[in-house]
């Protein structure tokens, strides 16, 4: 069913909206067009302890887990399918009013309130068969061909058209998509997940008994942090928001504690001992209407990987706080108010709290702060991934270096034309754009250079002394970070994995705390176009700036050269004078290069600062003679993949996992397509901007995507035959000929099996860590095109 989206008669607005479309659709104009286009443990492991969850988990919940879920249905818990499914869909970007919010857990806590907010259910029978039930059985006869590719007819996108079918309409629904049964546009079920699941849908769903409560020792625990975040005293109480706005979405581990268990920190209207009553505000830095108290409260669901960001938290966490933020000598006279503004300003709103402890709490944990920019129950992650490159490292200014940490006046000048898109959603929406699209990021860009260059000419410029290489007391290796975009989701590691990027950021505490407030505590997946695109847009000038900082460490004359490589084409020439301040490119780099190319230099000369954290290469993408894999390793005969330039890469999946059989054991890579764009300035066209012939392939030992495109699978005696079809690999029609010979499609006969071994293997890696992945983004590959690329955003709300 197709669900149309509200239309406003607010024409300036719409116009207003309108400019915001052209100046993102614009890119295509200086770009060039080409022709082509929580799980647990292994199934002999249950990832739930019951049986009917295990296999929802394993079989369902891989597509119905998230906002992203089709109809809403949530398959990750009880509570998810005795809720039941929606006609209305949460990606509607065409939205001119926010949507009211549908959060599982959250938004409505019983059954009526659900059904009052449109949820129908799937699992009731009225002396009939439930939605469930019928469309299991309408799945075990979809007819497909094992291992061919799915019927033209069928819409796999991830921005397809969903029809909601209510008991009373499955019917209709299966007689007008005869193949349109669960699971969709999927292999068959194997026998005994089948017949456990439509034993269990045709016997009502019943929902498995009530957990065990937790062991004494962990609700001490819980009861300990509770007791931190809810005292009296007023810099406590700053402190502790501070705090919870920046772990809202955390799945909060205990120390020590099963590395399956994990916690939510939520603003409650109950006090510590009673049932949690969670406050259902929109971000967390809304007023919460009334008393409340900060509480603990366990995650009961599957734990999905596209959602999963571990904090550990516990004594120690609770230590390392009162270090930081309540050890420091500072004083607070008036606790700030709850608002858009507040939120939009987070450096204005939390400025009492010393700079250099807000900074070390974000730097503590850098790699659960940068995940969560792209990570999340948001789960589909245009606004923040299409603004970034396919791959690029992050380092971030040493808190010494940092003049907002050092230099107490900074902040102070800075802070009023620092505000976040969301500080401003009253007033025109032409004063709100030239406010902080246009005003704010340029008038602070030539703030921060004219300090920066000032303290330069002091200091002989930035150097390697200057970018942070993290405390041996905590998690150093999150001082160097790698960011992958793979167009609809993105995923970051620690260290610099691959070849050396196209680009780079350094990132300082401004800069980060803006970008979390930007694309987390202030985003809203329920909000209107504008929300997203403002958002979006912003997104834009941050990514700048992090990329100027980086060109500081260079030298003069190469920053305007190697800036102009990132941002090709004639239109994107004219905004960078909207958008962006000149460079500095006479202020020096306290760096003596030695070599004719210094990005690569420095890049490389960060890993040599601390070489227990991270390693200097990486053995298969970026390495020479006895530093590379050896050639007889599984990971040395992949090394012919990384070479550029690299034809091939055009023609595979953004992310596709290689299984190579040895023996009795199973050796997993992941093969990342790097795809290269003129610039990633504009929201719209994006095939428009690409670069396809410098497109290169990233080889990585393991799993970190939620979102697998494809799978191969390979014996070890066959890999150098398969690298070698891989290499010559010219046209789409070559791409098919190896998925024929070593593809794994949707429709293959082991694909169930083939997926539960990657799923365990993601789980051998680091089980606290490791979630149920995600197949709502696997590629069914064809002739006409390999990869469906599809608009960001859209005015269809499908």
């Amino acid at each position: 069913m197709r669900v149309e989206p509200e239309r406003s008669p607010h024409l300036q607005r719409l116009a207003w909206l309108s400019v915001l479309l052209l100046i993102a659709m614009a890119g295509g104009l200086g770009g060039q067009a080409i022709a082509q286009e929580t799980f647990q443990a292994s199934p002999a492991a249950p990832m739930h302890a019951d049986p009917v969850q295990d296999v929802l988990n394993r079989r369902c919940v891989v597509c119905h887990g998230c906002y992203d879920a089709p109809c809403q249905l949530k398959l990750s818990s009880p509570d998810g399918w005795l809720r039941g499914a929606s006609k209305t869909p949460v990606y509607a970007s065409s939205r001119l009013e926010d949507a009211p919010m549908t959060r599982l857990g959250v938004d409505a806590k019983t059954l009526p309130a659900w059904r009052r907010k449109g949820f129908f259910s799937v699992t009731s029978s009225d002396g009939g068969q439930s939605v469930l039930e019928q469309l299991l059985r309408a799945g075990r006869n979809n007819g497909f061909e094992l291992g061919a590719p799915l019927p033209d007819t069928l819409d796999i996108g991830i921005l397809r058209k969903n029809t909601c079918a209510a008991r009373s309409e499955v019917a209709d629904y299966l007689s007008d998509h005869p193949q349109g049964g669960m699971p969709f546009a999927m292999a068959p079920l194997p026998e005994a997940d089948y017949r456990r699941l439509l034993d269990w849908a045709a016997s009502g769903a019943q929902a498995p008994a009530a957990k065990a409560v937790l062991p004494e020792e962990v609700i001490a625990q819980t009861r300990a942090i509770e007791t931190f975040f809810n005292k009296d005293d007023i810099k406590s109480k700053l402190v502790a928001r501070y705090i919870y706005e920046h772990l809202f979405l955390a799945h909060l581990h205990l120390e020590g504690d099963d590395p399956g268990r994990f916690f939510r920190l939520i603003r409650s209207r109950t006090a510590p001992g009673k049932q949690a009553d969670e406050i259902p505000s929109r971000r967390p830095f809304d007023d919460p209407g009334g008393a409340f108290f900060y509480r603990m409260v366990p995650i009961n669901g599957t734990i999905l990987h596209k959602e999963h960001m571990v904090y550990e938290i516990g004594p120690e966490r609770l230590k390392r706080y009162r270090d930081l933020f309540l050890a420091p000598d500072w004083t607070l006279a008036t606790l700030p108010t709850y608002s858009s503004d507040a939120g939009g300003n987070p450096l204005s709103t939390f400025r009492a709290i010393p700079a250099r402890s807000r900074y070390s709490f974000l730097l503590d944990d850098a790699l659960f702060f940068v995940r969560s920019f792209i990570r999340g129950p948001v789960c589909y992650g245009q606004v923040a991934v299409n603004v970034i490159e396919d791959r690029f490292w992050v380092s971030f200014l040493d808190p010494d270096a940092d003049l907002s940490i050092t230099d107490p006046g900074f902040l102070k000048d800075a802070i009023p034309i620092l505000e976040l898109p969301v500080a401003q959603s009253d007033g025109k929406l032409s004063g709100r754009l030239k406010s902080f699209l246009l005003l704010g990021p340029v008038k602070y860009q030539q703030f921060r250079q004219e300090r920066y260059a000032l303290m330069a000419s002091g200091t002989g410029g930035p150097a390697y002394a200057d970018i942070w290489k993290g405390d041996d007391s905590r998690n150093s290796k999150d001082a160097r970070l790698t960011v992958y975009r793979n167009f609809s989701s993105a995923s970051v590691v620690n260290g610099f994995v691959g070849s050396v990027p196209e680009t780079a950021w350094v990132i300082d505490f401004p800069l980060f705390e803006r970008i979390y407030y930007n694309l987390v505590a202030g985003f809203d997946v329920f909000g209107n176009v504008e929300h997203q695109l403002t958002t979006r847009i912003y997104m834009d000038s941050l990514r700048r700036e992090g990329e100027r900082m980086f060109l500081s460490f260079l030298p003069p004359k190469v920053r305007v050269p190697l800036h102009d490589s990132w941002y090709e084409g004639t239109f994107v020439n004219l905004l960078d004078l909207w958008k962006e301040s000149d460079l500095d490119t006479v202020s020096p780099s306290g760096i003596s290069f030695k070599t004719d190319r210094p990005m690569a230099e420095f890049l490389t000369g960060l890993l040599d600062v601390e070489p227990r954290h991270w390693p200097a290469t990486d053995p298969i993408n970026r390495c020479h003679g006895v530093d590379c894999a050896a050639p007889d390793t599984v990971a040395g005969r992949l090394r012919p993949l990384t070479e550029t330039p690299a034809p091939f890469a055009r023609y595979l999946p953004d992310i596709s996992i290689l299984i190579v059989e040895t023996g009795d054991k199973d050796e997993i890579f992941t093969l990342v397509h790097d795809e290269a764009h003129s610039n990633v300035a504009f929201l719209f066209n994006e095939d428009l901007r690409r670069e396809p012939e410098k497109d290169a392939l990233t080889v990585v030992p393991g799993q970190f995507s939620s979102y697998p495109n494809f799978i191969f699978r390979v014996s070890e005696d066959g890999l150098d035959g398969f690298v070698e079809e891989v290499r010559t690999i010219r046209s789409q029609t070559g791409y098919l000929e190896l998925v024929n010979r070593y593809g794994i499609r949707r429709t293959h006969s082991e694909f169930w099996s083939l997926f539960d071994r990657i799923q365990a293997a993601l789980m051998a890696q680091d089980i606290l860590q490791a979630g149920l992945l995600d197949l709502n983004r696997y590629d069914d590959p064809k002739l006409s095109d390999p990869i469906e690329r599809l608009f960001e955003f859209t005015f269809s709300s499908d």
